[in-house]
């Protein structure tokens, strides 16, 4: 059925999750998981606060490549076929999701693969949704794994 999935990952209980399901999926198909970490460091709120724009551009992308790392060890331990990616620039920054379709799309996936934090009310308001921004730009099949885990 599948044989491409993109499974996106940030680091959270959520992408920890998706990884787990993209896995269960991946051994059940014999589906190739391509782990994709988007190291968007254009969110306003750090701005706002006065943080070091540099430094924390610096820490998203270490974050990523733990991340990544993580991800990958997990997968082969599971006997997945697998690949990583980390995308320094996003097609559009603080547009994630747009993103994590257009890297769906050149890549030929079958299936998107990601962790939703469920917020709800105000936090979904000003953090918004990545997860729910991916549903509404794809075609694909999205599978998308919850986390009750506040972070």
């Amino acid at each position: 059925m599948y044989q491409r999935i993109l499974l996106a990952i940030d680091g959270s209980h959520a992408s920890l999750l998706a990884l787990h399901q993209a896995i269960v999926v991946g051994k059940a198909t014999g589906a190739e998981v391509e782990a994709l970490f988007v190291a968007d460091s254009s969110d306003l709120t750090f701005d706002m606060v006065g943080c070091d724009a540099i430094a924390y551009a610096k820490r998203v992308l270490e974050v990523g490549r733990e991340t990544l790392a993580s991800a990958a060890s997990k997968l082969e331990t599971a006997g997945v076929k697998h690949s990583t990616k980390l995308l320094e620039k996003g097609i559009a920054p603080g547009q994630i999701s747009t993103t994590i379709v257009a890297e769906a799309n050149e890549t030929g996936a079958d299936l998107i693969v990601l962790g939703t934090h469920g917020r709800r009310g105000l936090n979904h308001l000003v953090l918004g949704s990545v997860a729910e921004g991916v549903v509404r730009k794809t075609n694909k099949p999205v599978l998308m794994v919850r986390s009750e885990v506040e972070e």
